[in-house]
Order: structure tokens, then C-alpha cells, then sequence
């Protein structure tokens, strides 16, 4: 029997047990050994296969955002009106055949935005390019879903479910865990608050059909079966997505009130040119870019360059993006904006920067 037919077997089993208290255990196995499977069907031996032509694009920029979605929803029709870069737009299904990367100029910082093909159902199983597909949108920073306003609801319940099976959770944060596997000395597993989902039973018996036998597991939030095996997989990525819903020139105003009130959605309209340039602000608000500008001493900042750096970032993150030799060299450093108490502020190295920060490094002489 092979994969796909024991992926099949389980889910049609998970599908016909009943939910209750008595066949919770029952379950919980299962979904360890599906996710076991599915694992072994999206990253085959590296021995086995090349890589799709066309979708090998090297990251650039400051980040990477994946342009996803079902056929004809508009994805070319955008990255061509957002980037300089020309993707074949048509009215047919399946117009992008490889993946095209294009570049947003926004902030003074370089997003990668890739147009991928249409995804379809069934893209985990490698339907059409579905594989390539998402093992691109794996690397991504930021998905962009692409949603076509005038269709159902259903579109985005299966795309997600579809990024879901290959392990990758939109707009969640990775659960608290502390998940070690060690050499020896048995399975050791304790939690710091009260489990619904979970017991130890369960973990021993998920630990042993991956044959981990000896780890150290910490639980420090109320999580599922499925939360605790994506921790004991390892491979989860856990991404932003930002839902943006186009054509809404052809829907009613009221519909449009509706879509444009759901959490993390941006409207619009490529053709039409509606609310694009939101979007763009959108999609670097949620890859949470900074700009920190330099100041040279006793000159004015450098206004017109800048530094783009990740949210969180201290200023020894900023020392490196400067020269990767500029830490051996730091005294301190001065910084005016948000981030400080009193400008300036003579900050060291582990000092977090806010956006629009200023700084000026000093040198041990």
C-alpha cells in the first residue's frame, strides 16, 4: 500500500470515529500517524528528484511575500501593476506556469512579491505544480492570499486547509513547548498548567510511533494533539497571512462591508486600480520591517537611505547590517526616536530599535 492510500485509509477512519471523551486517545494516534505520512509525501529523499523548473528563484530583498490563490483570481493582473516585472495574465485557468518573481519598492526597503501558479485542491498531493508550489511559499515571510470576492467562502476554507496539510500554520504563533530529545534517560514530561487535550499516556505513545524514546517536554499553554505534533515534527512554519480580496467593483456595497470587516483582509479592485496602495501599507505592516536611518557626528541623518531591519531588532542587529566588523569596533551608541526615554539616548548593543529610529555609532578609539 502506498502512501497516498494510507494517508486515504486515516482520514477516512478520523472521519467515521465519533468525537467524544472515550475515542480521544484513539484519535490522537491516528492524526500522529497521518502526520507521519504526510510528511514522507512532501519531503522525499533527497536522492529522489529534481527540483521543479521554473520555481528554484533565490530569496532578495529585505523580505519574501508569497502571491497565492485558486486560477484566474487576478495574481498576475497584481504583480504586474505593484512591480516593474510583466507576469502573462489571462482569462483562462492556469496562465502562470512557473513561479515569477517581482520586486515592491515601498519604504525605502525591496519586498520580493512571487507570483505562484494557481493553487488547486489537492496541491499537497501534488496535483498540477501544487508541491512546488508550496515548498516556495514555505519560504516566505508573508503569504498573500488572493481571494476572488465574487465566489463563496469556500475558496479560502480550502486553500487554507490545503497549506494546513503541508505544515503550514497562517496567523498562529508556534505553541510554547519545550520539546528535547536527548540520549538517554526515558521520556520525562511535565506541564505548568492544566491540559484538556493532553495527558502523558498520549504523549508516550505519539513519542513512540515516531520512535522517540527518550526527550524532555515542558507544556506551557493548554494545547491540542495536533499543536503538540507539529512541536515534535519540528518542520511547522508558522506565517502571517494577509487575506486580499479582488473584483470588488462586481459585488454589492454591503457584501463589500462585510469582507472588508474580517480580520487581516485587505479589498480591492487591479482592475479598477482600488485600494492598492493600502494593500502595499498593509503588506509591510504585517512583515513588520523597520527603517532606521544613520547619523554620521555632526552631520544631519541620512534621510534618504536607511536601514531595513525586522521588528525587534536591537542596535547590535542594526551594527551588522551597517559593517559585520562594526561590533568588534562599538564603544556606544546615541539613538533619537521612539525607542528612547530622552533624545539622544546613549544606548548599548542590546538596546531595541523602533521604526524611523535614529543612530549614531561610536567607536572605541
Amino acid at each position: 500500500m502506498g502512501i497516498l492510500e494510507k494517508i486515504a485509509e486515516i482520514e477516512k477512519e478520523i472521519s467515521r470515529t465519533q468525537k467524544n471523551k472515550a475515542t480521544e486517545y484513539h484519535l490522537g494516534l491516528l492524526k500522529a500517524k497521518l502526520a507521519k505520512y504526510r510528511v514522507q509525501l512532501l519531503e522525499p529523499s533527497k536522492s529522489g528528484g529534481v527540483k521543479g523548473e521554473g520555481f528554484d528563484v533565490m530569496k532578495s530583498g529585505d523580505a519574501r511575500v508569497a502571491l497565492i490563490g485558486f486560477p484566474s483570481v487576478g495574481k498576475s493582473t497584481l504583480l504586474n501593476k505593484l512591480t516593474k516585472t510583466h507576469s502573462e495574465a489571462g482569462a483562462y485557468e492556469f496562465t502562470t506556469l512557473t513561479c515569477i518573481p517581482g520586486k515592491i519598492e515601498y519604504n525605502g526597503a525591496n519586498i520580493q512579491l512571487l507570483d505562484l501558479p494557481g493553487i488547486i485542491e489537492g496541491a499537497a498531493q501534488g496535483k498540477g505544480r501544487g508541491r512546488q508550489v508550496i515548498s516556495v511559499a514555505r519560504t516566505a515571510d508573508l503569504v498573500l492570499m488572493m481571494l476572488d470576492a465574487t465566489k463563496s467562502s469556500q475558496q479560502r476554507i480550502l486553500l487554507e486547509r490545503e497549506l494546513e496539510i503541508v505544515g503550514i500554520r497562517l496567523n498562529t504563533e508556534k505553541p510554547n513547548i519545550y520539546f528535547k530529545v536527548k540520549k538517554g534517560g526515558g521520556i520525562s514530561f511535565n506541564a505548568t498548567v492544566k491540559l484538556t487535550y493532553l495527558n502523558e499516556k498520549m504523549v508516550y505513545n505519539i513519542l513512540h510511533d515516531y520512535k522517540i524514546f527518550n526527550a524532555e517536554i515542558l507544556v506551557r499553554e493548554d494545547v491540542t494533539i495536533d499543536e503538540f505534533i507539529d512541536v515534535v515534527l519540528g518542520n511547522r512554519k508558522y506565517i502571517k497571512c494577509l487575506y486580499c480580496y479582488n473584483k470588488i467593483d462586481s459585488i454589492t456595497l454591503e457584501e463589500l462591508d462585510r469582507l472588508a470587516r474580517e480580520p487581516n483582509t485587505v479589498v480591492i479592485s487591479c482592475e479598477m486600480d482600488l485600494n492598492l496602495d493600502y494593500l502595499v501599507e498593509q503588506v509591510w505592516k504585517y512583515l513588520n520591517l523597520l527603517r532606521i536611518y544613520t547619523k554620521k557626528r555632526g552631520e544631519y541623518p541620512d534621510l534618504e537611505g536607511g536601514l531595513i531591519v525586522r521588528k525587534g531588532a536591537t542596535v547590535e542587529h542594526v551594527c551588522h547590517a551597517i559593517h559585520r566588523s562594526l561590533v568588534e569596533e562599538f564603544r556606544y551608541a546615541l539613538v533619537w526616536g521612539i525607542s528612547t526615554k530622552h533624545n539622544p539616548q546613549r544606548v548599548g548593543l542590546s538596546h531595541i530599535m523602533e521604526n524611523e529610529d535614529v543612530i549614531q555609532v561610536v567607536k572605541k578609539k
